[in-house]
């Protein structure tokens, strides 16, 4: 008996929520090292563009949830580190409306460093590296691949500190999985141009 059209659409849809999941999970694990002992990291969470003042979209709440889950507990000294500028049309910074979410929404009350100016990732890794140089290890928190992509900048910026990188919890099986096909396929193009910038800068 022959697949039915139905069942054909059944399984792309399967195939492809697989594959990007595996994509994203390749992602969350690119670039980092083994946790080495610690008594000191920072969780950089990544803002993206927010185009109310007011209130962290969506997505820059999901990114806070995911920077919060990455604490690790154990640690005796963490740190979330908030990073974005001001998009245009708003007076409030990206770093202000995670840092705010994070306190008022989710109930956080360890301390934070803010990166208020950054436009861009490359601009965010700058940012943030006078505020983590001080720490034992550094996770960064955006979606898997974004993550990844500021991952490759720190190691090009700085790579004694990207020795310190290690695994944030920004992956979870299933989470958001009608998205994750769309965010894989911008987020291997965005990588993919990023390292063709960087290859040529060397």
């Amino acid at each position: 008996m022959g697949v039915t059209r139905k069942g054909l659409v059944v399984l792309g849809i399967f195939g492809m929520t697989a594959w990007s999941e595996l994509v994203h999970w390749r992602a969350s694990r690119a670039l980092v090292h083994e946790p080495p002992a610690a008594r000191s990291e920072a969780v950089v969470v990544l803002g993206c563009r927010n185009r109310r003042g007011d209130r962290a979209n969506a997505l820059n709440r999901w990114r806070v949830r995911a920077a919060l889950r990455s604490l690790d507990d154990t640690v005796p000294d963490s740190i979330l580190v908030c990073s974005g500028g001001a998009t245009s049309g708003t007076s409030v910074s990206e770093a202000a409306l995670l840092a705010r979410y994070a306190r008022a929404e989710r109930g956080f009350t360890g301390p934070v460093r803010l990166d208020e100016l950054s436009r861009s990732t490359w601009e965010n890794i700058r940012n943030v590296i006078p505020l983590i140089e001080d720490v034992d290890r550094v996770k960064i928190v955006s979606n898997p691949l974004h993550a990844q992509k500021a991952r490759l900048y720190l190691h090009h910026q700085r790579p004694d500190l990207a020795e310190r990188l290690v695994r944030a919890a920004d992956y979870r099986l299933g989470e958001a999985w009608p998205i994750k096909p769309l965010f894989a396929l911008y987020g291997l193009r965005t990588l993919a141009r990023s390292k063709r910038n960087l290859a040529q800068q060397t």
